[in-house]
């Protein structure tokens, strides 16, 4: 696919002043230029440009607010003063896999104040004795070079947002594992003190029946009682001798 047909895919139905990361990797340009790229993509801060066969920068458009410009693995050897006449606010740019083998090639890059990474892997400068020394003494506004800083300390720019994020899910995991044991525990005890009640109320209710049931066997036998001591109807109540003798002496 060419360059110009990627890049009317990629907005998408957008204009070009609503992007800001534009990636056209793998696409073919004509004739090893770059097109299809106006300055109408004016709040532009990512372009990548990876593998489409450039052999020059040259008609990369005026973009103030590019801060990143991927351009490895293509055929580029020189004409970098392009870059710093219309990207100055460049902070990072990758040129790893081009054809740069002099360090005088890179000497237009000290005009971009906010370099901070450049990227030459694969490129034939690399091999030159002092490469390092050379590049961090012609552009000092350089932090990183290959990923490096000038004490071969690697780039470690994410590390901390990474870990923060990990640190912050691992806690969180814990604190909600805690919770779900509470509720366990909640739960149990709740359940027991259902248990108790129940059984309360069964002992209750068991102890009432025998109570009950010990309550009338009493007063059936009060009643069996009173039927013995009292005469049953329709009977005379007999007299004893004492009360006969008695009569007699009146």
């Amino acid at each position: 696919m060419d360059m110009k047909k990627r890049v009317s895919l990629e907005l998408r139905h957008r204009s070009p002043t609503e992007v800001q990361e534009l990636v056209l990797d793998n696409c073919r340009s004509s004739e090893g230029k770059i097109e299809g790229i106006t300055e109408e993509f004016s709040n532009l801060e990512l372009l990548s440009l990876i593998n489409v066969g450039l052999t020059s920068v040259a008609d990369v458009p005026k973009l103030d607010k590019l801060k990143k410009l991927e351009l490895s693995d293509n055929r580029i050897s020189g004409g970098l003063e392009v870059l710093a006449e219309r990207l100055v606010n460049l902070t990072h740019l990758n040129l790893s896999g081009n054809k740069f083998k002099d360090i005088s090639t890179l000497e237009p890059l000290k005009k971009l104040p906010q370099l901070k990474s450049l990227d030459l892997f694969n490129c034939e400068v690399t091999n030159l004795a002092d490469y390092r020394e050379s590049i961090f003494k012609l552009l000092p506004q350089l932090t990183y070079l290959d990923g490096y800083d000038i004490d071969d300390c690697e780039a470690s720019d994410s590390d901390g947002e990474v870990d923060g994020v990990e640190d912050e899910d691992e806690e969180g995991e814990s604190e909600d594992f805690e919770e779900e044991e509470e509720d366990d525990e909640d739960v149990v005890a709740e359940d027991d003190d259902e248990d108790d009640d129940s059984g309360d109320d069964e002992g209750g209710e068991v102890n009432g029946d025998l109570d009950s049931e010990d309550d009338d066997e009493d007063e059936e036998d009060e009643e069996d009682d009173d039927e013995d001591s009292s005469p049953a109807k329709g009977e005379k109540r007999k007299r004893d001798p004492e009360d006969e003798d008695d009569d007699d002496d009146d």
